[in-house]
């Protein structure tokens, strides 16, 4: 039977900033989703009320849709 061994070593410095960069990452992720859904919420409230039911909404769901 073959063993192969899956995981590859890394250089101390790496090791020591891996952590910090997932932290980040993750920060920066959640800024993105937070940023698309304030231009999703204001592009829909520029929307006047006949173009919301045509997409079937109505000014009220807006902010539940977006939750």
């Amino acid at each position: 039977m073959a063993m192969f061994e899956l995981s590859h070593p890394q250089p101390a410095g790496l090791l020591a900033t891996a952590p910090r960069l997932g932290f980040v990452t993750a920060l920066v992720a959640r800024f993105q989703a937070w940023d698309e859904l304030r231009r999703t919420r204001k592009a829909l409230s520029q929307l006047s009320d006949r173009e919301l039911d045509d997409i079937g909404l109505c000014r009220g769901d807006i902010d539940t849709l977006l939750r």
